[in-house]
């Protein structure tokens, strides 16, 4: 089979048209349809279904097109290899960070990147820590900038840049206390937390299954952490999250910020390189870049709540 054929398969599946198809792979349609018959032929089987609604998979060509998508990111993967070659650095890259990274550094980072690889096509990336682990595993990413308990069990594979203190998030009317809480006072709180069993919550239920105590979530907030913060602010509970997440309400009297003390209550910021293919062209030198900038914000204060005795 060639294995170019995967990639007009998987482009007709995707769009559910030859003519869609066609336009997306800069060819002729009759080209197209031409490589789809000859890859059924070779493999045997029929893999679409013709009809006025446009080219629907039978169910052999959705188990083929699990395997096509494998073979069209290794050929993808291929050509950008040989751009990079050819144009003595890389052609593209693809930085990821959890959502409190990204307000703190991607502006920093991006000007750095843009600067040093003036022909790259940089990109970035929000996700959850789920997604980024994901996304390494499976090479969608050259690098990636993620959060770990600071009392867990390896980070991924990747280089810790900094700890990060935890603090307890209250609603503006609501009396806080002066200083920095405990782990277990903390967890004494009415709290807003994601449902999903990874980040924060688990976090926070590492914590209590430690203190031998019970959660107490009054409200479980799946999506953006400002999400969670607009219901802080409402007074239906309090949260943890890291200082960076609510620096612009703190600052205006929307909401407070108590640190939480103690090492369990630090994350690292870990930065992790992308894993089961081959690396992006430069990437010690990015990896280099990355983590100098990080380090650049953190000096000039720009990382709220982290200074060097924590970084």
């Amino acid at each position: 089979m060639d294995a170019s054929a995967f990639e007009y398969f998987h482009a007709v599946a995707r769009t559910g048209s030859i003519s869609r198809a066609s336009v997306e792979l800069g060819m002729e349609p009759s080209t197209v349809t031409r490589h789809i018959a000859r890859l059924e032929q070779d493999a045997g089987v029929k893999l679409f279904h013709r009809s006025g609604r446009g080219m629907l998979l039978t169910d052999a060509g959705a188990l083929l097109l699990q395997e096509a998508g494998k073979v069209v990111d290794t050929l993808q993967h291929a050509r950008r290899v040989a751009a990079d070659l050819a144009a003595g650095g890389p052609s593209q890259i693809v930085v990821a960070a959890q959502p409190t990274i990204v307000k703190v550094c991607f502006a920093a980072m991006a000007h750095a990147l843009r600067s040093r690889y003036p022909r790259a096509r940089v990109r970035v990336i929000e996700g959850s820590a789920h997604e980024l682990v994901s996304w390494l595993h499976q090479g969608k990413v050259d690098a990636a900038l993620l959060y770990v308990p600071h009392l867990a069990q390896g980070h991924a594979g990747g280089e810790v840049l900094l700890r990060e203190p935890l603090h307890c998030i209250f609603p503006a009317v609501q009396p806080a206390p002066p200083g920095p809480v405990t782990v277990p006072a903390a967890l004494e709180l009415p709290l807003i937390l994601p449902s999903t069993s990874h980040g924060l919550r688990a976090l926070a239920e590492s914590w209590a299954q430690r203190h031998g105590k019970s959660l107490d979530v009054v409200l479980e907030c799946d999506g953006s952490t400002s999400m969670t913060r607009r219901m802080v602010q409402a007074g239906l509970g309090c949260t943890i999250l890291p200082l960076a997440s609510v620096e612009e309400e703190v600052g205006r009297g929307l909401l407070q910020a108590v640190r939480i003390e103690g090492p369990e209550a630090l994350r690292s910021v870990v930065l992790a390189t992308a894993q089961n293919r081959p690396p992006v062209t430069g990437l010690l030198d990015i990896t280099h870049l990355l983590r100098d900038t990080v380090f650049q914000l953190v000096d000039a204060g720009r990382w709220p709540g982290v200074d060097r005795r924590t970084a």
